[in-house]
Order: structure tokens, then C-alpha cells, then sequence
């Protein structure tokens, strides 16, 4: 990363460019598309990443954002060795954006405009590679909708499909007919051109499409208008005079104007392979040396930015002896400049910048305070540096704690003669109100007669829990991540779609579940007082507005409202549910 990148590579950012994004600091602006622009940055790690940022007319949209948020979600199950991989997003910021592994490599519609068709080999390895794309994409349940030259990019070991089905999310919004151009007329297939069906055959569509687009130079349907371009693809034949006649019996039948004759991309791969004459192997040499000198370019990446630590105004000043463990909420000499010591539950501070040691890398999120986890640190708060406070002699400590015993000693036989004496309380607090907690013992729980003040509520709609995703009640908002076993779910609340037997549920790993019937209203006081457990609720047992308590073992309490399942033209498979949180609501472990 020492040699001067490309200023036609590597736009500097602009006025009007943010400067950081979901804590990543911006390096420079990679191009800019329909649907939004996109930027360099890097991980905590120094690995360079492709960050997109959805414009804003999209974001104002609450269609786009539902159908953004989905989208983004089934994306991340696509791993595949020809994709570039969903590293972090955020669908619901004010921006929402998606950021992406960096390849480097240019798309094939910017390599065949710089040095034209590429030869047979180059174009049979192309197909394959892209056709294990969508073999992947497809498995997760996606279709790319928006399969095109600009979203096929040329890596030194293979092709990388990008963008797979995020146009979908557009598809629906009233932006479609106001100037904002969603996908690319000359890739489109007849259905989709006439229709707006799509289905895994348009894709192969316009895999046949690509494939001729690299051979000959320009698309098989010709340029000129959007109108011109899509007649001629539903009504005429391409024109595929100039194709390699290798290719042509590939080609035509994925341009089949019937999705039914289209071939499979099982059925792709090995006629390419039939096709070659020589093995087909992916390796360094797979491109024209022309285009592969154009992968050294998008090699020499601009510096990441630099972001030291915040310091505070004065450094902290040393004393002679060893101070002891600093009270909560103070200014530690020995911590890391500019950090404070852990100050008392729900402080709020500045949080060390992306990369600096024990901070978790940005977008992934970290249980809030109260939920038991190996990486929940605890929060931070600084204060302004001063000058340090004097040591006071230890004949002064010892009477001060002499003082602090002897009144905590009076306050004790106080609340017990209160508690013996007054006669209101003979249960010990099993007659207490609810929320109310038990007499105090040797695990400081409140007193007897002490009200626990119960959690305010937090409010969630419309998320989109796709199948083989999960959920944890701490997490602000909740955001569904992939499950580590997909077939049973994990977390507080996952939704799993078992397809050989049938059956769609809603479950808990972490806790417990009740369905409420229709005459009870979800509240904390309900689910509190509710016995009739579950782990599992199949989907045939909700309708649109049911309620289910979920209790977790964290002592989080939530009310899920079901608004319904995704419809079966959906790619993917999901489940809509609103959420009302009550976090810290009782004792972990307690329910």
C-alpha cells in the first residue's frame, strides 16, 4: 500500500461526503450508482472493505427500508467462493448502508469499455465462475434481479458477483417512476421487461447475456433507448452474428424468451466444461494480461485515515505511592489515557475509536449491562482531567469508616424493628404488590416494604426475522443475526422453517415462551403471572396480531406481536413481529 493509488481509481472524498460511517472512517469514494454511493474503508484490522451508502431518497422510503432490511439479512447466509461477502450494515439509520469485502478488480463492463471482448477461455471460466454464484445465491433464496456487467467484478483468481438481490428492496418504492433507474434494460429478461416476474430463471437470462456481453464487446440486444432496447427483448431475436461459434449453442439457449428452456446452472457449468478444450481451471492467468494490470492498480490502496485516542486537557500526575482502586465514576491513573474507570450501570461516555484495544469492531453489537456474555465491557465515562486529589492521612480514613459502620449498624436494627414491629408485613412480602421485590438478604435484594421500580418499556415494529436467524432482547435494537444451528434456532427469539417436516416456529434457546389468547392483553403484569410455558410456537397457531410473552433467562421480558409471514412469491422466508422490551425486568434465571 506504499505506491500512489490511481486518482481515477480513488476519488478523494468531496463536500457533502461523511467523513465516518457506522465508525468507519471513509478513505475515498469507489463510484457512485443508482441506489447510492460507495466508499473505501478498512476494518479495526487494516482489511480493506467496499462501504455503500443508500441515498437518502430511498431511506425516506419505509417500503424500501422493510424491504432493504430483509434483503440484507438473507445476503449475509450467501458465502460462497465467486461473491463478495456481507461484512456489516445498518438498515435502520438515518442513512441505511451495506458494507462488503473489497475486491479488487474491475467490473467487466469498465474492462471490456478499456480493451474489448475477452477470448474464449477468459469468457467459458467468466460463466462458470458466475453460474457457482448464483448456484450459491439462489440456495439462500435470493435472486439477484439486477445481474449486469457493472455487478460482475474480474478478481486475479475468478469472477465476484456483487449486489445480489439488494434491487429488489427498490422494486416496490414510488421511486421507480420518478427519474431513479433500478437495474439495467439490456440485461433485463422478456418476463421481467413485460411483466416484472422474476424468478432463479431470469437470472440465467442474463447470465447469457454477460456471457455474450464479454465475448463480443456489446450487448446481444444492442444499445440506444430503454424503450428500444427492452422491445427488442421481448419481441425480437438477439443478434449474436459476431458470437465465437463455440458459445452459441450456451448463449441461445439462456436467451431463451421461455423460462422453462432455459438450461440450469448445474446444466451451464458442464457444457462450459464440454466446451473448453483444454481443462477449466481458475488461476492467475484466467484474464488477458491487459485487464489483469488493471487488478495491480486497485492493489495500491489509499492510507487509511488515522484516528488517535481521545486525551484529556491535563495528564493525570503520578503520586509517590501506589494509589488504591479509584471509586466508580473517577479518573484511573493507570487506565488508558483519556478512560475512565467503570462508573455506576447506565453511565454514558465515549466509546474508544474502531480498532483500539477491547473495543468490538464496529456494527456488531454488544449485550447491553445486565445480560451475562464473555464480551460485555463495562461502560466507560470520562471526565474532565484535574489536578489530583490530596491524600488524606490515614487517621482521618480510619474515622471516617468508623463512622460509615457504626451509622450503617443503627440503620439496620432501625429497618428491623420496623419489619418485626409493624405487623404490616407477616408474609414477608408475599402478599407484595407486583414489581414489588422480597425482604433483603445476603444478596443485597431490596428490603421488605421497598418497591423494585419496575423497567420502561422499549418499542420495536416491523422486524423481519428471516428463517434460520435469531434475536437477543439486550441488543438496542434488536437486530437478527444467522443462527449457529439453523435447523433449531438459538438466542431469546428465532423463527426456523424445518421444510421435511413441514413446519415453521417460532422458538426460544434462552428462556421461555407463552402464547396469550385473545382476551388477554400482553403486559409485563401478564407475562409475569403467566405459567403456561413453551419453548416452541408453530406458526399454524398465530394469526395476525397474536401476542406471545418472551421471557429470557437474562431477566429481559418482552411482548412479540406477529404481523404475519412473508408471501410465497418472497425469495426468502421470514416471519414480521413487533416488539415491546421490558430489559432487567426481573432476577437472571428467575422465570
Amino acid at each position: 500500500m506504499n505506491s500512489t493509488p490511481s486518482a481515477d481509481l480513488f476519488k478523494p472524498l468531496q463536500e457533502g461526503d461523511p467523513a465516518v460511517v457506522g465508525g468507519y472512517r471513509l478513505a475515498a469514494v469507489l463510484g457512485t450508482g443508482g441506489m447510492g454511493k460507495v466508499y473505501l474503508s478498512y476494518t479495526p484490522g487494516g482489511r480493506p472493505i467496499a462501504l455503500k451508502v443508500i441515498r437518502s431518497e430511498f431511506s425516506e422510503e419505509p417500503e424500501f427500508r422493510r424491504r432493504f432490511k430483509q434483503e440484507v439479512q438473507a445476503a449475509q447466509r450467501v458465502q460462497g467462493l465467486y461473491t463478495a461477502p456481507v461484512i456489516d450494515f445498518d438498515t435502520d439509520g438515518g442513512q441505511p448502508w451495506l458494507a462488503t469485502a473489497y475486491v479488487p478488480g474491475p467490473s467487466l463492463a469498465h474492462a471490456v469499455a478499456q480493451h474489448g471482448g475477452l477470448p474464449l477461455r477468459s469468457v467459458l471460466l467468466l460463466t462458470v465462475g458466475v453460474a457457482e454464484a448464483l448456484h450459491v445465491i439462489h440456495g439462500a433464496g435470493i435472486v439477484h434481479r439486477d445481474l449486469k456487467p457493472a455487478n460482475v467484478l474480474l478478481a486475479s483468481d475468478g469472477p465476484r458477483v456483487i449486489d445480489f438481490g439488494i434491487a429488489r428492496a427498490a422494486d416496490t418504492t414510488a421511486l421507480t417512476g420518478t427519474g431513479v433507474s433500478v437495474g439495467t434494460p439490456a440485461f433485463m429478461a422478456p418476463e421481467q421487461a413485460s411483466a416484472g416476474t422474476v424468478t432463479p430463471a431470469t437470472d440465467i437470462f442474463a447470465l447469457g447475456q454477460i456471457a455474450a456481453f464479454a465475448a463480443i464487446g456489446s450487448p446481444a440486444y444492442g444499445e440506444g433507448s430503454s424503450h428500444a432496447v427492452l422491445y427488442r427483448i421481448v419481441h425480437e431475436d438477439p443478434d449474436l452474428s459476431r458470437l465465437p461459434g463455440e458459445l452459441l449453442p450456451l448463449v441461445s439457449r439462456c436467451l431463451s424468451r421461455d423460462p422453462a428452456g432455459r438450461p440450469s446452472l448445474t446444466e451451464i457449468i458442464e457444457l462450459c466444461h464440454e466446451l473448453s478444450p483444454t481443462a477449466l481451471r481458475q488461476g492467475e492467468d484466467w484474464l488477458p494480461r491487459t485487464v489483469a494490470g488493471s487488478i495491480t492498480e486497485r492493489l495500491r490502496l489509499p492510507e487509511p485515515a488515522r484516528t488517535p485516542p481521545p486525551q484529556p486537557s491535563v495528564a493525570p500526575t503520578p503520586t509517590q505511592v501506589s494509589p488504591p482502586q479509584p471509586p466508580p465514576g473517577t479518573v484511573d491513573p493507570n487506565a488508558p489515557t483519556g478512560f475512565a474507570t467503570p462508573s455506576a450501570p447506565g453511565a454514558v461516555g465515549p466509546v474508544p475509536p474502531p480498532g483500539y484495544p477491547g473495543q468490538p469492531a464496529p456494527g456488531h453489537h454488544t449485550p447491553t449491562p445486565g445480560y451475562p456474555g464473555p464480551h460485555t465491557p463495562p461502560p466507560l465515562t470520562r471526565h474532565p482531567a484535574g489536578p489530583p486529589a490530596r491524600q488524606k492521612s490515614k487517621r482521618t480514613g480510619l474515622i471516617v469508616a468508623a463512622s460509615v459502620v457504626g451509622t450503617l449498624v443503627v440503620l439496620g436494627v432501625i429497618g428491623s424493628l420496623l419489619s418485626d414491629g409493624g405487623g404490616k408485613d407477616e408474609n414477608n412480602g408475599a402478599n407484595a404488590p407486583a414489581g414489588s421485590s422480597s425482604p433483603a438478604g445476603g444478596d443485597g435484594s431490596p428490603g421488605a416494604g421497598q418497591q423494585r421500580k419496575d423497567p420502561r418499556p422499549v418499542s420495536y415494529t416491523g422486524i423481519d426475522l428471516t428463517d434460520g436467524y435469531q434475536l437477543m432482547l439486550a441488543d438496542n435494537p434488536p437486530r437478527p443475526v444467522e443462527s449457529e444451528d439453523a435447523a433449531y434456532g438459538g438466542g431469546d427469539l428465532y423463527f426456523s422453517v424445518v421444510n421435511f417436516l413441514d413446519e415453521s416456529s417460532i422458538g426460544t434457546d434462552n428462556g421461555k415462551l407463552v402464547l396469550l389468547n385473545n382476551a388477554q392483553k400482553g403486559s409485563l403484569e401478564t407475562c409475569r403471572t403467566e405459567t403456561r410455558f413453551t419453548e416452541k410456537i408453530d406458526l399454524t397457531q398465530l394469526t395476525q396480531g397474536s401476542q406471545m410473552c418472551v421471557l429470557s433467562d437474562a431477566g429481559h421480558v418482552a411482548v412479540a406481536t406477529y404481523r404475519g409471514k412473508s408471501s410465497e412469491n418472497d425469495p426468502g422466508s421470514y416471519v414480521t413481529i413487533d416488539l415491546q422490551i421490558w430489559r432487567n425486568a426481573q432476577e437472571a434465571g428467575g422465570n
